[in-house]
């Protein structure tokens, strides 16, 4: 635990604090668990998260995509049509976020 590690140009004392710089924030499980259904439009996710605010979503997208968890893909058609897809890093994590909803349905289930 006492070792230093290094990722995206940081440094971390714990790779439980790159995991949670990775993936920490109000909508990013959220938005990669909606992804690992497959390909989503910007709309589509929106729709499907709620009452995340447009600027919120940009700005979480954004930033999964800059830590190379999410692939934004732009077609060149009018209207533009944007495509987000997990990245094989991405979708390495769907085993942490499958464990995050077993744990939130047996959570949920014992405190009923």
């Amino acid at each position: 635990m006492g070792e230093t590690l290094a990722a995206n140009g940081k440094e971390y004392g714990c790779p439980i604090y790159v995991t949670l710089d990775m993936v920490g924030g109000k909508w990013k499980v959220a938005i990669l668990w909606h992804l690992a259904e497959g390909t989503k439009r910007f709309g589509e996710l929106k729709r499907q998260l709620g009452v995340v605010t447009q600027k919120m979503l940009t700005q979480q997208l954004r930033e999964l995509e800059r830590d190379g968890l999410v692939n934004r893909m732009v077609y060149a058609e009018v209207p533009p049509r944007v495509e987000y897809t997990l990245t094989e890093q991405g979708q390495s994590l769907l085993p942490v976020l499958q464990a995050m909803h077993g744990w939130g349905e047996r959570y949920a289930g014992a405190s009923v």
